[in-house]
């Protein structure tokens, strides 16, 4: 044993019970510290001093606590249980509320449209334009104001095919009017042509459609094919000598054929046998000005190919 060990009180181990003074001596021997609370030898001798953390001693108050008795604690099968699931047999079902018949189907009305007429490459001029202002072949009858059969002389020896009838011919129920009809007249007057001419100096001005297609939409191919026999028989009822096909609609139509003006133009196509020269709409013209140099070459083309107007005696 050092001197420092010589010097440390010897641990006290009385307060454990468990030991006995054999185990206690080991513990000892060992240098083996337990913890204990201190007790100082004046506080062990005087028996009338409370322990160090002893409990308060009791009073009349807390004695009267400690009588009342504690809320008993709710023991866990006291507590409330789940009521017991009742068969799905044994549920009470809620009326089902009333089905409201159902609606009865709509039955449309059958489109009122007829079949083309019948006769009509054998129609003159009155009957067809008859025909036209009474047809219901297509559906474009539901909303036009009025059918746009042709303008100018039917003796004229120029025609012009254009595509569709817009807002200002549909409330005129005149081809080519406004802004384009002014380009159009301008144009044949370069060539000694007009619509209220005649024979040589004459140009009759027709559509491949005779109504106005909706918010001046593109003509649909079916509407084309309904309105392709009176357009034929216009050709046949004024024999021209050149077809002036203006626009790609009118181009289709005449010449069955999906090539753009582009290509097409430039060239003499043939529709039953009356030579055709394509070009540009006016109203496209108006749109873009460059192009008004081409569709003047495909006018002198025409005029080529038909041969100069007689001078008016």
């Amino acid at each position: 044993m050092s001197e420092h060990d010589a010097d440390m009180p010897t641990p006290n181990t009385a307060f454990v019970p468990q030991l006995d003074a054999r185990q206690r001596a080991m513990l000892a021997e060992m240098g083996v510290r337990v913890w204990a609370p201190k007790v100082v030898a004046s506080e062990a001798a005087d028996p009338d001093r409370p322990p160090v953390n002893a409990p308060p001693p009791a009073t009349a108050q807390t004695v009267a606590q400690a009588a009342t008795p504690l809320p008993r604690a709710i023991e866990p099968t006291e507590r409330a249980q789940p009521k017991p699931a009742v068969p799905s047999t044994q549920r009470a079902v809620p009326p089902a509320a009333p089905r409201k018949p159902a609606p009865e189907p709509v039955v449309l009305a059958s489109t009122p449209w007829a079949p083309l007429p019948d006769g009509i490459s054998q129609m003159d001029w009155p009957q067809l334009e008859a025909a036209v202002a009474a047809c219901r072949a297509c559906g474009l009858c539901e909303s036009r104001r009025h059918t746009v059969f042709g303008a100018g002389s039917t003796a004229a020896n120029w025609m012009v095919v254009g595509e569709a009838p817009g807002e200002n011919e549909d409330r005129e129920g005149l081809p080519f009017v406004g802004p384009a009809g002014e380009l159009l007249d301008n144009m044949l007057r370069a060539v000694g042509r007009s619509r209220t001419g005649s024979g040589a100096q004459g140009a009759y001005i027709a559509n491949v459609l005779k109504c106005r297609p909706p918010s001046n939409r593109n003509p649909q191919p079916a509407e084309v094919a309904q309105c392709a026999p009176y357009l034929a028989r216009q050709v046949a009822l004024l024999q021209p000598k050149i077809i002036l096909a203006m626009g790609r609609f009118a181009v289709q139509s005449l010449l069955q054929s999906d090539e753009p003006i582009g290509k097409l133009r430039g060239r003499v196509h043939h529709y039953e046998g009356v030579p055709v020269i394509v070009t540009y709409h006016p109203a496209y013209l108006l749109r873009t000005p460059t192009d008004k140099a081409k569709a003047w070459a495909d006018l002198c083309l025409a005029l080529e190919t038909a041969g100069a107007p007689e001078q008016a005696g």
